[in-house]
């Protein structure tokens, strides 16, 4: 296919900025149509974004003949029938993180995979972005030496200012979100690390709910071992006093570190020879870059920039952390 003709499922918050302007910014790619079951905040969403069309319904959306490619942007609890749907009417998908509920979910995602011929790619966007490809050839010439440790901690008010406010807090309804805030933000750090070091030889780690203010664990620990030997410890919580916000990561090798906030703009490392402070302005749409290449894998120019095989590892040590299953 030539052009990419996009439809998003779900054109909420995520998608005022971070993703939706960015489908008809891509050369080879537009954005159709928009969808939310609000039908006044979608009219009012494709007005503004100046989108031809507008749906209540997403069947309807998908039913749609100038569409070939759906972004699915809505809460996790309803992207695994979505994603099921499109892929069953061999639509090329582009689904949000956390991919699904669950590892067992995202299972069923990639079992609808081997009985189509439609693709499908996880906005672990991450992977394209300036700043962490960085650190990825950081890490590749091997400028702090081997990898020993990496630490990451994310520790957040009961309100992050780092999470859009909604009417209604979904993020901390499991019912909808999976979890809590961890659901909403570990998948971009735990799919960095992924990324950086390649296949988890084991995980494990508890989460519990200290503060009682709604269904949701606020407070999650965990650890990972890869293949080579890696270790990455991670701490996440929900409910430290505003004075005490952290978002962490510092990966500490044998000749030095490097540190960067997973939400901030700078790079600092250090090794026995030098030390540098990087400053970087992101994209004015964060996830152009990955959309960018998913048109192209879409247009089978290049492999899948994140696949669902990759979502389901992220999802098991999602699950271990949280305590749903254990590896």
């Amino acid at each position: 296919m030539a052009n990419i003709n996009w439809g998003i499922i779900g054109c909420g918050d995520v998608t005022e900025v971070k993703s939706g302007p960015a489908f008809s910014k891509v050369e080879g790619s537009r954005l159709i149509a928009v969808m939310r079951r609000d039908a006044e905040k979608a009219a009012d969403y494709a007005e503004r974004h100046n989108v031809g069309k507008w749906y209540s319904d997403a069947n309807e959306l998908m039913s749609d003949p100038e569409i070939n490619a759906v972004y699915i942007a809505t809460p996790p609890s309803s992207h695994t029938p979505y994603a099921l749907e499109a892929l069953k009417r061999g639509l090329n998908v582009y689904v949000e993180k956390p991919v699904t509920l669950n590892a067992k979910e995202s299972r069923r995602i990639a079992e609808a995979l081997k009985h189509t011929d439609a693709k499908l790619t996880v906005a672990h966007y991450r992977r394209a972005v300036p700043m962490f490809l960085y650190v990825k050839d950081l890490l590749d010439r091997q400028v702090i030496g081997e990898v020993r440790t990496v630490q990451i901690r994310m520790w957040q008010s009961a309100r992050p200012a780092l999470v859009a406010e909604t009417k209604h807090q979904w993020r901390v309804d499991p019912a909808l979100s999976g979890g809590g805030y961890f659901h909403d933000l570990a998948p971009h750090q735990l799919d960095l690390m992924l990324y950086y070091f390649g296949q988890p030889q084991k995980y494990h780690g508890y989460a519990l709910n200290q503060s009682g203010q709604n269904k949701a664990d606020d407070h999650v620990c965990g650890q990972i071992v890869f293949k080579n030997q890696v270790v990455v410890n991670g701490s996440w919580c929900f409910n430290v006093a505003q004075n005490e916000v952290v978002d962490s990561c510092e990966i500490v090798g044998t000749k030095g570190k490097i540190s960067f906030p997973f939400f901030g703009k700078t790079v600092n490392w250090h090794n026995e020879a030098e030390q540098h402070t990087e400053e970087f302005i992101h994209p004015q749409h964060i996830q152009q870059p990955h959309i960018t290449n998913i048109v192209a894998y879409f247009n089978n120019k290049r492999s899948n920039p994140c696949s669902i095989e990759e979502a389901i590892v992220l999802m098991d040590i999602m699950d271990a952390f949280t305590g749903k299953t254990g590896v």
